[in-house]
């Protein structure tokens, strides 16, 4: 049986402090990919407010982990009708 459980809660997903600090340092996450420290805590922020925002990690809309994506420049909020943070491309 599949498990169905968030992605965020289950331990083969956690990303620690540690973790974070090592993909941050990788070419995905290049400083010039990431958004500034104050758009990520504002997204962080906003999808704290969000119904699909699980258990401080995971966005049911996408299945993605969101304090893994937040940094990343590219990436938008993926909730139909625009989402609630965009992509900051050109910035």
């Amino acid at each position: 049986m599949a498990d169905t459980s968030c992605k965020a809660c289950r331990d083969d997903y956690k990303v620690t402090e540690a973790q974070m600090e090592r993909l941050l340092k990788t070419t995905m996450f290049a400083p010039e990919r990431r958004v500034s420290q104050e758009s990520y805590e504002e997204r962080l922020r906003i999808c704290g407010e969000c119904p699909k925002f699980m258990d401080g990690g995971t966005c049911m809309a996408c299945g993605c982990i969101i304090p893994v994506v937040a940094w990343l420049k590219e990436r938008s909020c993926p909730l139909p009708g625009g989402g609630l943070w965009q992509a900051e491309i050109g910035s």
